[in-house]
């Protein structure tokens, strides 16, 4: 119990660590498409948030070892990543901490990692076991769908959960969302349904949209990243607006640096069927 500490949302946590942590005349590393509550949370305490390049859309470990200095204090590892849904191995996040100073906290978030079906995939469990400067954040929004009831916990070395009770607000974790998420934890069949619906839909939906002509980037989520061509009538922009008209409501993720993207989450069978009929519609120039 001495190292878990919940929150109102993972992102209180993150507030928390980086409150904690950073400060004026520090820095926040995080990989470009990362998570937006990283560099928001940096910016509210004076911090620096630094973005690093990411290749192939996924998080570049040498990239981010090259943009350590003597004033980062947390680098942020959304494991894995939203809106990309891209990941990194075991191996790779253990040599991403092999390479940082022993000053610098490891944040890993790894909010989706239950949908996850990789062998070499790990959330982040093992490396705050072994070391001082690891934290893993999880949350109850993604696949337990309590994401309205705010409920987010983490997992610490001691000293950083002791640090992070004596700063948090004692009433940050509401009672409605605590029975609901002791009532969740109990409800094995949703998870195991969850996960079985989206093994079958995430590779449905890639397969059925990339025919169409729309890039798919391939993921461990519950969701995918679609990027749309420039052209015009056939952009991002164009693309959400005629499938929000019809019903399909997708996320823009020009925030994140994705302008020529939407990200679909999996949804029931009716709508995964519809969106991709909706898209192939758009994709052939009906309607407007």
């Amino acid at each position: 119990m001495d190292r878990i500490v919940c929150g109102s949302g993972s992102d209180n946590l993150i507030s928390l660590l980086i409150s904690s942590y950073a400060g004026p005349d520090t820095e926040v590393i995080y990989s470009r498409h990362g998570f937006l509550m990283y560099p928001i949370g940096a910016l509210s305490v004076g911090a620096t948030p630094v973005a690093v390049p990411e290749r192939d859309l996924t998080a570049d470990v040498d990239a981010i070892l090259a943009r350590v200095t003597d004033r980062t204090r947390i680098v942020f590892i959304a494991n894995p990543n939203n809106p990309t849904g891209t990941y990194l191995s075991a191996s790779e996040m253990a040599r991403l901490h092999a390479g940082l100073p022993s000053s610098v906290v490891l944040a890993i978030d790894a909010a989706y990692a239950e949908f996850v079906n990789r062998n070499d995939y790990e959330p982040g469990s093992k490396l705050v076991d072994a070391a001082e400067n690891v934290v893993m954040l999880r949350t109850f929004s993604k696949i337990y769908a309590l994401a309205g009831l705010r409920l987010g916990w983490g997992y610490f070395p001691p000293a950083i959960a002791d640090v992070l009770n004596r700063v948090r607000g004692p009433f940050n974790l509401n009672g409605a969302a605590q029975a609901a998420g002791v009532a969740s934890l109990e409800d094995a069949a949703h998870i195991e349904g969850a996960i079985t619906h989206n093994a079958r839909w995430l590779p449905w939906l890639a397969e059925a949209i990339a025919k169409l002509g729309v890039e798919v980037t391939p993921s461990v989520g519950n969701f995918l990243l679609l990027t749309f061509p420039k052209e015009s009538g056939r952009t991002a922009a164009d693309a959400d607006a005629f499938l929000s008209a019809r019903g399909f409501i997708l996320r823009a993720v020009a925030a994140y640096g994705l302008p020529d993207s939407l990200r679909l989450t999996v949804g029931r069978e009716e709508a995964n069927e519809g969106v991709v009929a909706a898209i192939a519609e758009f994709m052939r120039g009906k309607g407007d």
